[in-house]
């Protein structure tokens, strides 16, 4: 059975006072991870003081990034094994805004699922397509799978059951235009099904997919009444704590 998730991605945004307050504001207040898992990814500066004042609860800390070395002369990087180390256990890779502003390309988001599933990270891996080629060409979800197809290269069975996947609209992210539920199904179950191209369909019906495109307490429970939908990445919305608690106890 896949539990469901909804994960905040507070992006470059909190102090780590600010972040901190807000994980005591809604920590006695999350579903039982045996029903509903929440997390957050926050900016690494923020994650392991929210780690200390999240201990006891259901809320996990995700880290927004992290790099495919485990050390080095890596200036500004992230190491997945410091994240682990530190109490962190997943990871937000091959968002939108990394591969737009920071030019990351699938080979090397292969190479950090790669290196996080070694340091104990269960990666969220995001795909996305644009409004452009979905009005020209309507390809979008072949583009979307083929993105799949090579972010996901040479992961072992035991591994791709550790990963997640969520399916970002780049039109959608951040601009307050969500996809329908059918859309957004739509992409869900066309990853799946190339999950299961991949790895079989048993594989595949333990994967969980997400959906993350300007999402709000107002579509949260259609999204997630989706047969192939089993949660949400939610952006600006996971920013006001009473605001993520109404999307976590939609």
């Amino acid at each position: 059975m896949r539990i469901p998730i909804i994960a905040g991605n507070w992006k470059m945004h909190k102090t780590v006072t600010e972040a901190v307050d807000f994980v005591n504001q809604v920590k006695d207040q999350l579903p039982p991870a045996d029903q509903l898992q929440t997390a957050l990814a926050a900016p690494t500066l923020c994650l392991v003081p929210m780690v200390q004042a999240a201990a006891g609860s259901p809320l996990k800390l995700m880290a927004e990034n992290c790099y495919c070395k485990d050390a080095g002369a890596y200036t500004g990087e992230t190491s997945p094994y410091a994240l682990y180390q530190a109490g962190i256990h997943h990871v937000l890779l091959g968002h939108s805004e990394r591969r737009k502003y920071f030019h990351e390309d699938d080979d090397l988001i292969n190479q950090k699922v790669g290196a996080a599933l070694r340091n104990g990270l269960c990666p969220i891996v995001c795909c996305d397509d644009t409004m452009a080629r979905r009005i020209a060409a309507d390809d979008q979800i072949h583009w979307a799978v083929n993105r799949i197809l090579a972010d996901l290269k040479g992961l072992s069975t035991e591994d791709i059951c550790k990963v997640t996947v969520a399916y970002e609209p780049s039109w959608a992210i951040g601009s307050g235009q969500s996809a329908d539920p059918n859309q957004a199904e739509e992409g869900c179950y066309l990853i799946r099904q190339t999950i299961s191209d991949m790895y079989g369909e048993d594989v595949a019906n333990n994967v969980r997919v997400l959906y993350g495109g300007s999402v709000t307490p107002e579509n949260t429970g259609a999204m997630m009444a989706q047969a192939d939908i089993d949660g949400v990445l939610v952006g600006t919305d996971s920013l006001d704590s009473r605001t993520f608690l109404e999307i976590v106890n939609h």
